[in-house]
């Protein structure tokens, strides 16, 4: 079986990562750090979101904040290790989905402010 990393970029050389949380506060910390670690080019954070989801044999449901990072294929493991080290959730959502089309210019752009200078 193929590890996160060769599953997430396999084909596409960008990606769309998205992770949500309870709390606004905790969405905007993660995707300012995880910018500012260059590990996304950018961060956009929307919500409140209702969710319903199974959690320890019950379902649930709860507000929260959903956050969408861009970036290159090859950042996804050290972003997912960046979310899943961070994030205050037992088992958050780490949900990498191609982006199979872009502006030349943006794809560019998300290129180059993931690279440290």
């Amino acid at each position: 079986m193929a590890s996160q990393a060769e599953a997430a970029s396999s084909d596409a050389g960008y990606l769309q990562v998205q992770t949500t949380t309870d709390s606004r506060a905790e969405a905007m910390e993660l995707a300012r750090d995880a910018v500012a670690a260059r590990l996304a080019a950018c961060a956009q954070v929307a919500g409140p979101i209702a969710s319903t989801y199974w959690w320890e044999d019950d379902i649930e449901r709860a507000e929260e904040w959903l956050i969408m990072l861009k970036l290159p294929a090859d950042r996804y493991q050290q972003l997912a290790d960046f979310l899943t080290e961070r994030h205050s959730y037992d088992e958050p959502e780490i949900v990498a989905t191609p982006i199979v089309a872009g502006s030349p210019a943006y794809l560019s752009w998300i290129e180059d402010e993931t690279r440290p200078e």
